[in-house]
This record gives structure tokens, C-alpha cells and sequence, in this order.
């Protein structure tokens, strides 16, 4: 990032993710690289493999269904509703508060490890008591917020999801980059740059190849 960029002049990044998921995870950390070398700034938002399977849950495997009943809801309506309780701007050190310690520290996403994020970062310890609301009060906002990201490229993908603004003043969005680790500095760059390129090309869906390796799934 240049010496004279600043907040005003940067381009804004909006990234979706679950704090769950173990690949938007180490996107994430991607993108925060490449904010040190490219001018944009992230903007955080929530999405939920929740409720993005939550109609496809016959067709998926018995051990994915149960992580997601017995899992997948609790972090994540804890981060709405630090959100919606105390703003946008708590989003982005919650998420690298809790996913340091779901994933890099293998805590796993419990109870404790949410409970310990948000005092990392100062937040009220009664934030704790949405991740078993099953009546959830910001349902609404959750849900809204998933979709406003998911509609950008549509059901079949998951997340990270990335949008941001293309040279003809229309979004462009993508899901992923799917990657890890993460690349730094001028690796960062390269793959953000080649990104941005691809996802702008009017006509463009998909590009693919097997995974030889991943973040570990074991604490999930």
C-alpha cells in the first residue's frame, strides 16, 4: 500500500465468511497481505454454511449434518450479534480473535474458544449467551447479510465470498480464492492481481484443480 493511500481513496473489499470454515480462513489471512500491498480496504461480513445447507441437508454426509446442527450455528450468532450490538467495525478483530483460536490453535469452535475470543478483544462476556438462542434475534440480519453475499455468485459455492468494485462501476464478485497457506507479500499480490483479473472477464465461471492439501478439519 502506498504512502498516500488512505481510507478515502482505498478500494473497499467485501469479504463474507464463516467463522467455521477453515478456507475462508486462511483466505482471510490472504487478504489481509494483500491489503498491505495493494490499495483496498476489507470490509467484513457474515454468511452461514448453516444456513446456506440448510435446505440441502439430505443430500449431504451424515458427519457434515451433524457438525453443522451441532456447530455451525453457534459461532456464528454470536459474531451477528456482536454486529449488530456493537457495529461493523468489531467484525474483522472478532473473526481473527476467534478463528485464531478455532484454527490455528486447535481449540475447535466450543463455547470456550467464542467465550475467549470476545474477551480478547474487549467485547461484553454476555455475548456468549446467543450462541444457544435458537429463537435468534437477529435471525433476520443473519440471513440478510448471507444472502446479499451469496447472491453475488450464487448457491453452488460456499464461503469466502470476495466483491469489489470492476473498472465499469459494476461489483465484481467471486468465491475463494481457495488457498493455503496463505501467500504473503508479493505472492499475495500476484494472486490477487490474477484474481481480479479473471473474475473480470465478462463470460468467466470457474477455474479448478483437485486439492493435494488443506487446513486441518480435525477441531471442527
Amino acid at each position: 500500500m502506498s504512502d498516500t493511500a488512505t481510507t478515502s481513496t482505498r478500494t473497499p473489499v467485501d469479504f463474507w465468511f464463516d467463522p467455521l470454515c477453515p478456507w475462508a480462513w486462511m483466505t482471510s489471512r490472504w487478504v489481509l497481505e494483500v491489503e498491505k500491498v495493494r490499495d483496498i480496504e476489507v470490509r467484513w461480513h457474515i454468511m452461514s454454511l448453516a444456513v446456506l445447507n440448510e435446505d440441502k441437508l439430505d443430500d449431504l454426509p451424515e458427519n457434515y449434518r451433524e457438525m453443522l446442527a451441532t456447530k455451525a450455528w453457534k459461532p456464528v450468532r454470536v459474531v451477528t450479534a456482536a454486529w449488530q450490538k456493537h457495529g461493523a467495525e468489531v467484525l474483522g478483530p472478532l473473526y481473527t480473535a476467534l478463528g485464531t483460536r478455532i484454527h490455528n490453535n486447535g481449540e475447535g469452535p466450543t463455547l470456550e474458544a467464542v467465550a475467549g475470543a470476545l474477551a480478547d478483544v474487549g467485547l461484553p462476556a454476555d455475548l456468549i449467551d446467543y450462541a444457544d438462542q435458537e429463537d435468534f434475534e437477529f435471525d433476520a440480519e443473519l440471513r440478510a447479510s448471507h444472502k446479499e453475499g451469496i447472491d453475488k455468485v450464487g448457491q453452488e459455492v460456499g464461503t469466502p465470498v470476495i466483491a469489489l468494485p470492476g473498472p465499469d462501476g459494476e461489483q465484481i464478485a467471486f468465491f475463494g480464492p481457495v488457498v493455503t497457506p496463505a501467500p504473503k507479500g508479493e505472492a499475495a499480490a500476484r494472486l490477487w492481481d490474477g484474481s481480479v483479473a479473471v473474475a473480470s472477464v465478462p463470460g468467466f465461471y470457474e477455474i479448478k484443480r483437485t486439492r493435494t492439501k488443506g487446513p486441518d478439519f480435525s477441531n471442527l
